[in-house]
């Protein structure tokens, strides 16, 4: 087998990578962008744009959509010509998943990649227990879909290319920046020399190294943890099903964790547990790979190595997120362990939040001091993950013998005690926050059940909309919505300055109502614990702002100016 440097790895979580020849080419890790010489190279005074996203992975170009659909001119800068290479961030959860649906291209996502609901987890050479992530029904998505991050970036570029008003820029790289209170100023270097450009606002989504962040002399601190562990991507035909499979101290990996993935075009994930004493050049090699893997799957099956790495688990984050004209998201702004699948769902979720405030701000609907939102809300976001991916990295590394006594006997005990499952920690999967404390909230005036309060991610269900079948996500769309639940359609709960979303009970008919929809199933009044005439104010990034039992125009818009930042100070 060949192998060759994989020239990204040092934008992403795990360092040390080779690939390998696959036995069937995988076009968008054979995609290569050209050069070509930006409108205003070489321009005096230089080109000033709105915003300048610098990073072309998941997070960087998921803000750049993100903002041209609101109209903005963008400029996506990334110092490479490819896609990444190898499986990388595999797993996007249900919440990341409605976030594609809004920019375009969840379709694409869930159709090509590997859906699934359950875990398992095991203890030695047996089985202990299993877990549903999404246990009921009337969800559009899954819990999870597994797909190699090659595949989502080729997808969000094709969507990116739709919008005249966003233009990407390779083999650009980010050399040099200037920030003062009114723009950033950028030096870029090209093949064919350096230019410069400023913005009123930069994006620094330039991974876990960003380079942004050190020319800013800013760190990213936090807990480095003393393990290793290998990432194995294997080609095979097997005929596990499409599920997440945890080891704990297995016979033919002993003392050590496995972790098993199915993901697109018949490629399987497999991560092997180390020890800090591996060496990660020595671990990559075939000579060590092959062995691993066929202790797990047995000296019958066939196999071919596409992509190996070692990574170290590390929990980091930067103080704050937003630095006067330079914003952060995504890895350059915090980093988690990968057990969990927090990485880049976390990254998404900060762009999904970033996304509406900075529109709201650059056109002038909204005061600067929106944009500090952002910092509070997703540095909330980032503790909770670092929180959740320390707990499940201590869980399966232990570090002293009580540690591993410990864990063995919570293992040993969850194959017949409920209670005992709950301690067990193979990495808690990702969830989306509850912004719970945000200035944005307005709290509840009213009594309410369930877990649709303010500050929380939006439930989807299904829903009838001009007599078809749809999804509430759907219909709520990226602004600000009223959701009123009625027994019947009102023209006079419409408002002129904000769509008024009014869901009927089922068996009513939507039609000809243009801003009406049907809860068929009821599962949309469950979840949101309503009843007639209880009133929803929904964010563009679908979590809620506001609640109340009654219908109130005055209250409604209140709470709008509150979430969008009218009370905060400038």
């Amino acid at each position: 087998m060949s192998m060759s440097t994989d020239s990204r790895a040092s934008q992403h979580r795990a360092p040390h990578a080779h690939k390998f020849a696959s036995a069937m080419p995988v076009d968008y890790q054979t995609l290569r962008f050209s050069y070509q010489r930006p409108p205003d190279f070489g321009q005096s005074p230089c080109a000033h744009y709105p915003v300048l996203v610098v990073g072309a992975g998941p997070v960087g170009l998921v803000t750049a959509i993100d903002l041209a659909r609101q109209g903005l001119h963008v400029v996506l800068l990334d110092d490479d010509d490819c896609l990444s290479g190898g499986s990388r961030a595999l797993c996007y959860a249900k919440r990341t998943l409605e976030v594609l649906d809004r920019l375009g291209c969840g379709d694409r996502v869930v159709d090509k990649g590997v859906s699934w609901n359950v875990g398992k987890v095991f203890f030695k050479d047996e089985p202990i227990y299993q877990f549903n992530l999404l246990p009921e029904e009337g969800h559009h998505r899954p819990a999870f879909v597994n797909l190699q991050q090659y595949y989502l970036e080729g997808y969000l570029h094709e969507c990116a290319s739709k919008y005249p008003n966003l233009d990407i820029r390779w083999k650009s790289k980010v050399t040099q920046l200037e920030s003062s209170d009114t723009k950033a100023k950028l030096t870029v270097t090209t093949p064919e020399g350096s230019y410069t450009l400023s913005a009123d606002y930069v994006i620094a989504a330039d991974g876990a190294r960003s380079p942004v962040r050190n020319m800013l002399n800013l760190e990213s601190k936090g807990r480095v943890f003393q393990d290793r562990f290998l990432i194995a991507d294997v080609k095979m035909k097997a005929p596990f099903p499409a599920e997440r499979w945890f080891w704990f101290d297995p016979p033919f990996h002993p003392n050590q964790s496995v972790l098993l993935h199915r993901e697109a075009d018949d490629v399987w994930r497999i991560d092997f547990q180390l020890g800090w004493d591996a060496d990660p050049e020595l671990e990559k090699t075939p000579e060590r790979v092959i062995p691993r893997v066929r202790a797990l799957l047995g000296d019958d099956v066939e196999f071919d190595l596409e992509w190996v790495s070692v990574y170290t688990f590390a929990c980091m984050r930067m103080e704050k997120f937003r630095h006067g004209r330079v914003i952060f998201a995504g890895d350059a702004a915090h980093g988690v362990s990968p057990f969990g699948a927090r990485g880049a769902n976390s990254g998404v979720q900060d762009a999904d939040n970033l996304g509406w405030k900075l529109g709201l701000v650059l056109r002038g609907e909204a005061p600067i001091s929106l944009l500090d939102t952002y910092a509070v809300e997703r540095e909330y976001a980032a503790d909770e993950n670092i929180l959740n991916s320390t707990r499940a990295t201590d869980f399966i590394t232990p570090k002293s013998a009580i540690s591993r006594v410990f864990r063995d006997a919570v293992l040993s005990l969850s194959k017949h005690h409920a209670f005992a499952q709950k301690l067990v920690n193979s990495g808690r999967l990702s969830t989306p926050s509850t912004y719970l404390n945000s200035p944005l909230n307005t709290p509840d005036s009213d009594s309410f059940a369930g877990l649709m309060r303010p500050g929380a991610p939006v439930a989807d269900a299904p829903v009838i909309a001009n007599d078809e079948r749809h999804w509430f996500l759907q219909q709520v769309g990226d602004r600000f919505t009223t959701v009123l639940f009625t027994d019947t359609y009102s023209p006079a709960a419409e408002m002129s300055d904000m769509m008024v979303l009014q869901v009927l009970p089922a068996g009513a008919s939507s039609s000809p109502h243009a801003n009406a929809i049907v809860d068929v199933e009821g599962l949309l009044a469950a979840r949101f614990d309503a009843r007639p005439g209880t009133t929803y104010l929904l964010r563009p990034d679908q979590h809620v702002a506001a609640r109340w039992r009654e219908f109130d125009p005055m209250r409604v818009k209140a709470a709008w100016r509150r979430a969008t930042g009218q009370e905060l100070s400038s």
